[in-house]
C-alpha cells in the first residue's frame, strides 16, 4: 500500500521517497547501498528498490553495480538536483545538521529531536515547525551543547533549543520533561554505536508516543 505524502513537505509521493532523496541529496558525495537505506529507514528492501528505481529513471540519482550490490548517489549532472536539495534542506535538514553538529560531543550518549518538527516528521498533522527542540542525553558540558546548537541554528536559520539530561533521568523517566518527550513523538538522531559508522549521518529511530 502506498504511504501518504510526508507532512513536512507534502509534495513527494511518500515519506520514504523524501527520506531517500534527503539522505542522498543532502550528502551528495556519499554512496548508499539499497540494504543500507532499507535498514536506515526501517523499510522493506523491495519498497526501497522501487523508490530508487523511479528516482534513477527520473535522473535524480545515479547507480552503479558492484557485484550483486547496487550503489546509488545523487546525480550532479541533473540541474534539478541542486534546487531540490535546497528544498529538502529546509524541511529534512535538521536530521543531517543535528547529526553533524552534535556528533562529537564528549559525554553525550544519545541525541534526539522532539516537539513539533518530530511530530511533522512522524506524520502528525499541524503547522510547519518554526524551531527545533533537541535533547542531549548524557553529561556533556553545557558550553559544548550550546555551541553545537548555535552552529546548527546558523545553518538551519531557525532557533535550536537544546536540553541536557543525564542517562539515569532518561532511563527512569521520573523527570516531567522526559515523561513528556517519551510519551510524544521523537526522532533519535545519534546513539553511541554511530561512532562505528562512516561519518555522522543520522540514525533514524522514531517513536510516536
Amino acid at each position: 500500500m502506498r504511504s501518504s505524502a510526508p507532512a513536512l513537505l507534502p509534495v513527494f509521493r511518500s515519506k520514504l521517497q523524501a527520506d531517500i532523496l534527503a539522505a542522498l541529496l543532502l550528502d551528495p558525495q556519499r554512496e548508499y547501498g539499497l540494504t543500507e537505506l532499507a535498514r536506515r529507514f526501517g523499510a522493506p528492501l523491495s519498497t526501497v528498490h522501487g523508490e530508487v528505481k523511479r528516482l534513477t529513471e527520473a535522473g535524480l540519482l545515479r547507480r552503479r553495480n558492484i557485484g550483486r550490490s547496487v550503489m546509488v548517489q545523487a546525480n550532479p549532472g541533473n540541474r534539478l538536483v541542486g534546487p531540490l536539495g535546497e528544498l529538502l534542506f529546509l524541511s529534512w535538514g535538521p536530521l543531517q545538521v543535528i547529526a553533524d553538529e552534535f556528533a562529537k560531543l564528549d559525554g553525550a550518549e544519545q541525541v534526539l529531536i522532539f516537539g513539533s518538527w518530530a511530530a511533522r516528521y512522524l506524520q502528525r498533522p499541524g503547522p510547519p515547525p518554526h524551531d527545533l527542540d533537541v535533547l542531549v542525553v548524557g553529561r556533556p558540558t553545557r558550553e559544548s551543547v550550546y555551541d553545537a546548537a548555535d552552529r546548527a541554528q546558523q545553518r538551519l536559520a531557525m532557533p535550536v533549543n537544546p536540553v541536557i539530561r543525564p542517562v539515569e533521568a532518561w532511563r527512569k523517566a521520573a523527570d516531567p520533561l522526559i515523561q513528556q518527550i517519551q510519551s510524544g513523538p521523537f526522532v533519535t538522531v545519534l546513539v553511541p554505536d554511530d561512532a562505528t559508522n562512516e561519518g555522522p549521518s543520522p540514525t533514524v529511530r522514531a517513536a510516536d508516543g
